[in-house]
């Protein structure tokens, strides 16, 4: 997986450096850049080379057959990479017929790298990860995708505009929580970061009690994750 970011991180950074042409350029759909296809297109053969299926935000499910499905966010953040906003990441997850099997995500400005594989923690840049003690909304610092003027109950916000990094903050306890208020997270946002909670301790859930390991281009879902069960109900039952 480290191979795919490095090569995401190479054409993203080259492309950027093009100073003739818009970071943000529209690509194929809406709410695409150019820069999404670029990296994309970077990494697709590398999993080519290895046999592996990918379902990918920008080109969908392309299916080699065999045991292993790698979901992918080239540049979770593009809007960030392209205004040069330090927040955006390569997300990618192994699926297997048990589950979640491997996760990598990197802060592709930075280098930062959350790492974890079933059953053996989870880490970043190497050093295990474990979320806070925090269990009172109040008290909290949450990260928030998306606003409703109606939840105020945290001690303190921010909406930083990665999905992927976000949860990997609540997995090594930089802030207790998040919330997706948008609806419109597909699984290449949230299932790297999800074994990377996991395996850290943290937990999370779809809001409106959905599997959150659904493969589908057309999947989306509400996470909602915490550093633990008891401020995770908390702030259920605070939502209503």
């Amino acid at each position: 997986m480290a191979e795919a970011a490095r090569a995401i991180q190479s054409a993203l950074r080259v492309d950027l450096a093009k100073t003739e042409a818009d970071p943000r350029e529209p690509g194929v759909r809406p709410g695409q850049f150019r820069i999404d296809l670029v990296t994309e297109s970077a990494a697709m053969p590398v999993f080519e080379r290895h046999g592996l299926s990918v379902l990918s935000e920008e080109i969908g499910l392309v299916d080699r057959g065999g045991e292993l499905i790698v979901v992918m966010d080239p540049v979770d953040g593009s809007t960030n990479a392209s205004r040069g906003i330090p927040w955006y990441a390569t997300s990618l997850a192994v699926v297997d017929d048990r589950g979640l099997r491997a996760s990598f995500v990197m802060n592709l400005a930075t280098d930062r790298c959350y790492t974890a594989t079933r059953g053996n923690g989870a880490f970043c840049d190497g050093v295990p990860v474990h979320p806070s003690a925090m269990t009172e909304v109040g008290e909290s610092m949450l990260v928030l995708n998306g606003f409703d003027p109606e939840f105020t109950r945290w001690l303190q916000y921010r909406s930083l505009g990665a999905t992927a990094l976000d949860l990997c903050s609540v997995a090594d306890g930089t802030v207790d929580a998040s919330i997706d208020f948008s609806g419109a997270l597909g699984p290449w946002d949230y299932l790297g970061a999800m074994l990377i909670q996991q395996e850290a301790g943290a937990v999370m859930v779809d809001r409106e009690g959905r599997d959150l390991l659904e493969i589908g281009h057309d999947v989306r879902r509400k996470p909602i994750s915490a550093a633990n069960s008891d401020l995770l109900g908390a702030i259920i039952d605070a939502l209503g």
